[in-house]
């Protein structure tokens, strides 16, 4: 089985949209994409979890064939970490489904395996976790009320490179606020394996505006395909062509 590369689109927002196309309907394109769509809705420590904002937030997620997660801005940093691992995990378990049908015919998916199998299957998808290749775009709401929360995203986007890297994988990150100054996205950091430049880049963000969340989901979409992204891949190559040379 190949080992691939999962890539994901990570939406830390936390209300409407009330700008361009509907969000769901894109991400559902990008889920099409092989691109994944996880959200994160961070709650004030007094907004209900009820609220329409964070409906969205679930029918976003539900539509890209992701993770949909409702935090407190105190456990953002944790919630961060565990979303992207557990649409890894969920992402994966697809893929060893859909290659057990083909192996055991169409009426035979990972539910059904008798539990010892089930195990090895699992213990597959864990391993193929560990090894797989990860790009994941992180899309920022830096509307107007997201202010006070953009130090704690730093901060757990920070813990997630830490914790994403301790993998055999190699990971590609990007980060992108919206909405942008003259565009619905504006570039924060491009494609690098670790987040290490935040904390001077981060303080820099101005918040305001409306909320595109679909057009910013859109832009967000095309960036996987950016040479950007290729030449970052082909930097982490170059000491090995050399040392395979000595």
């Amino acid at each position: 089985m190949k080992k691939g590369t999962l890539k994901q689109i990570l939406l830390i927002t936390d209300g409407c949209s009330n700008k361009g196309e509907d969000p769901s309907a894109v991400a559902a394109l990008a889920a099409q994409q092989g691109i994944i769509v996880n959200v994160i809705g961070v709650l004030e420590d007094n907004q209900r979890e009820d609220s329409a904002g964070l409906q969205e937030v679930e029918e976003i997620a539900m539509s890209g064939e992701g993770v949909s997660q409702i935090v407190y801005q105190k456990a953002l940093s944790q919630t961060v970490q565990t979303v992207t691992k557990q649409a890894m995990t969920q992402t994966l378990q697809g893929v060893v489904n859909q290659e057990l049908m083909q192996i055991l015919g169409p009426n035979q998916s990972l539910e059904e395996l008798p539990p010892e199998q089930r195990g090895e299957v699992m213990e597959v998808v864990e391993d193929l976790g560990e090894t797989c290749d990860l790009e994941v775009l992180v899309l920022v709401d830096t509307s107007a009320s997201m202010h006070n929360k953009l130090p704690t995203v730093q901060e757990a986007l920070v813990d997630l490179s830490v914790s994403m890297n301790a993998r055999i994988g190699r990971n590609r990150f990007a980060i992108f606020s919206f909405p942008g100054k003259r565009k619905d996205i504006n570039k924060v950091s491009d494609w690098a394996p670790k987040l290490d430049s935040l904390s001077s880049i981060f303080p820099k963000l101005s918040s305001g505006g409306v909320t595109p969340t679909g057009p910013a989901l859109k832009e967000a979409m095309y960036q996987f395909g950016k040479k950007s992204l290729r030449r970052s891949f082909m930097r982490e190559d170059e000491p090995n062509i050399e040392e395979t040379g000595n």
